[in-house]
């Protein structure tokens, strides 16, 4: 058995079984497994389940966007981003659970993909193939293929059907004939509909699904199409890459996408130049989200402004792909820190619904149009409908991807657990390829312990490696109660290299510890523990606001105390601190009847921080004077708290203390 430490999983070579770079692309340490080969179990599990019973599952049901007359099954009406967003996540839901009524819808929407490519090979709605602005300017909008390719590839990873490869060459011969003045234009003045100028933007949604296709064919031609997007991609809006939530959720990926093809590393510095530049000013509350309530704005800096549930799919998405593509265990922990933190808080514990905006201090969620926000409308109630156009179909991609991603392929024919989380994997493995199951038993991320187990016919060579996050300091890993004498920093991996039999075992221990993360623009400070961070506990009041007894509208409004400020032991900070943990994590973790964890801490009342036109009021600069009694207050994951403080003012009372004006 060797055992090592790895910065990244090596680049030597290319997967023996499944489809990884070919040259002149730069090799990948990590390669996706196809959908199907890692399931859930658990909470995981029953986050999936919920969603087959709830909004994602029964969509077609209220939402007008995927009525059988839209474009993607003919006729002249448009057929855009809704559908393709939820087909990519609603396809993968069904493979996933297996569920016979889901299987049959996803089916028939693929049956009409394949139905609908024309004889150029375009397919998908007329109304995008040349969609005529007002001033006579012809565009074609292949911004809904993005969406939707992704769909299709996950559909041949599953079923390997003979027809996906034809089916994208001949799309994408298409896209290469497409005369430059259809091609991904800039809209002259006066064109009227803006959906078509969305694509220029977002053009390197189409680099994936182009080096997927190259990676199966070797058409060189593909790579002088992949060049062709990526110089048509819109520039930097100003010194901010771009103002727009999803757009930069997505955009600031583009550079390391194209890295696989360029081979330059200025394009992997400017994907994190671009993400470390918009998240040092805007990015001031906890776990990866920014402010931004559909838009960045000068001087909205404040954890009160919200991230849009679509980003939050879209920035767990650009975390896989620049994961496989440099093997940074930075992505994962990004990726952990959204899809654990805020995720679950944007939608209903039963996932029938969901809203607009999540933000880590929100200690309110009504259905006025007059909060603090870019746009003056419903952005904070929970519904199923179409108020939340984008999201509620974009929604569907969330926990299916989640899953996927929890183990990947290494190059070397090993197998990398790269988030965390309950679940099996079965993947071919080593070098004559035997197929192994392992099995992932675990509360993460609530607590630290990850006990995996090894099912294969024979005994098998290959590595396994083990992320070590980036908060835990002593990682520890036994196999078969033999403990590693290994020490791995965070951000690494340990790997494992043995014959491995039925039976094994591999025990992961990461200890939790609390930590403060303390904002410096304002100097609140945000308490965490491992891979979550926490959030008073707000006693909910929830409010039927409208909708359907089937599909009812909520708005959610505090029962308790929720302006706080922490009194901190100012020598040790994480004595100010107690953790209870339950006994058992349930099912549905995500409420805060359920949360697993709770900490106890000490603070007081801060009275005059209140409301401002029904959003709370911006955080004023600590440490802030109260006269009010010390009390002990409760904290919960973020994740378990849909009413949320999550960045606290600190209390103070020498002479730099403030009164809170």
């Amino acid at each position: 058995m060797q055992n090592d430490v790895a910065a990244v999983p090596t680049t030597e070579r290319s997967n023996s079984f499944y489809c990884s770079n070919r040259p002149p692309l730069m090799p990948s340490p990590l390669v996706k497994l196809p959908l199907g080969a890692v399931r859930p179990g658990g909470w995981l599990k029953r986050q999936l389940d919920l969603m087959a019973d709830g909004m994602v599952g029964r969509l077609t049901e209220i939402s007008e966007f995927l009525a059988d007359d839209n474009g993607w099954f003919g006729g002249d009406k448009e057929g855009w981003e809704e559908q393709p967003y939820w087909l990519r996540g609603f396809y993968d839901l069904a493979v996933l659970t297996g569920d016979e009524r889901l299987l049959a819808e996803a089916d028939r929407w693929i049956k009409a993909l394949f139905a609908g490519q024309d004889a150029d090979g375009y397919f998908g709605a007329s109304y995008h193939k040349e969609v005529v602005g007002e001033n006579g300017q012809r565009v074609c909008d292949l911004w809904p293929h993005m969406v939707m390719l992704d769909a299709v590839i996950h559909y041949y990873e599953h079923t390997h059907d003979e027809r996906v490869i034809p089916f994208m060459t001949r799309f994408f011969e298409f896209c290469r004939d497409l005369p430059d003045e259809m091609f991904l234009p800039r809209l002259k003045e006066g064109f009227g509909d803006w959906k078509p100028g969305i694509q220029c933007g977002r053009a390197g949604e189409m680099l994936p699904h182009i080096h997927w296709l190259y990676n199966h064919t070797g058409d060189a031609w593909l790579l002088d199409l992949a060049r062709r997007f990526y110089r048509r991609i819109a520039g930097p809006r100003d010194e901010w890459l771009d103002h727009h939530v999803v757009n930069f959720t997505q955009r600031f990926r583009y550079p390391g996408s194209y890295y696989v093809q360029s081979g330059l590393a200025q394009h992997l510095a400017a994907t994190e130049y671009w993400y470390a530049q918009h998240m040092v000013t805007w990015g001031q509350q906890p776990r990866g989200i920014f402010a931004a309530d559909e838009r960045v704005r000068p001087g909205c800096v404040d954890p009160r402004q919200g991230f849009e549930t679509c980003a939050m799919v879209e920035f767990a998405k650009s975390f896989y792909i620049l994961g496989r593509i440099t093997g940074d265990a930075i992505y994962a922990d990004r990726c952990e820190d959204v899809m654990l933190n805020h995720f679950p808080a944007a939608q209903t514990p039963d996932l029938k619904a969901l809203h607009y905006l999540t933000a880590s201090n929100q200690p309110q969620l009504d259905a006025s149009e007059n909060h603090e926000y870019c746009n003056k409308y419903r952005q904070l109630d929970y519904s199923p409908y179409e108020i939340y156009r984008c999201c509620q179909h974009n929604v569907a991609m969330g926990w299916p991807w989640y899953v996927q991603n929890l183990f990947q392929a290494t190059v070397d024919d090993g197998l990398a657990a790269w988030v965390y989380g309950p679940g099996e994997v079965t993947a071919k493995l080593g070098r004559a390829g035997a197929e192994v199951i392992i099995r992932a038993e675990t509360d993460y991320p609530f607590r630290g312990q990850v006990a995996m187990s090894v099912e294969t016919a024979g005994k098998v060579e290959f590595p396994l490696y083990l992320r070590v996050p980036r908060w835990c300091r002593g990682f520890k890993v036994a196999v078969n109660g033999q403990n590693l004498d290994v020490v791995a920093e965070p951000e690494t991996y340990v790997r494992i290299e043995r014959e491995w039999s039925a039976g094994d075992t591999i025990a992961i221990k990461m200890p939790m510890e609390i930590s403060l993360t303390q904002w410096p623009r304002n100097g609140s400070v945000t308490v965490d523990r491992g891979p979550l961070s926490y959030s008073v506990k707000i006693e909910e009041d929830w409010r039927r606001s409208g909708g359907t007894d089937d599909w009812p509208e909520w708005e959610v409004f505090p029962k308790s105390p929720w302006n706080y400020g922490l009194v901190i032991d100012g020598d040790d900070p994480a004595e100010s601190f107690e953790v209870a943990e339950k006994d058992a994590v349930a099912d549905q973790p995500w409420t805060i009847e359920a949360a697993p964890v709770e900490i106890k801490a000490t603070g007081k009342r801060i009275p005059n921080w209140g409301l401002e036109n029904e959003t709370v009021e911006e955080l004023q600069v600590s440490p802030i004077e109260s006269d009010q009694p010390v009390e002990q207050i409760t904290l919960i994951p973020l994740g378990c708290a849909r009413l949320r403080i999550g960045c606290l003012p600190v209390i103070g009372d020498g002479p730099d203390a403030r009164r809170w004006r």
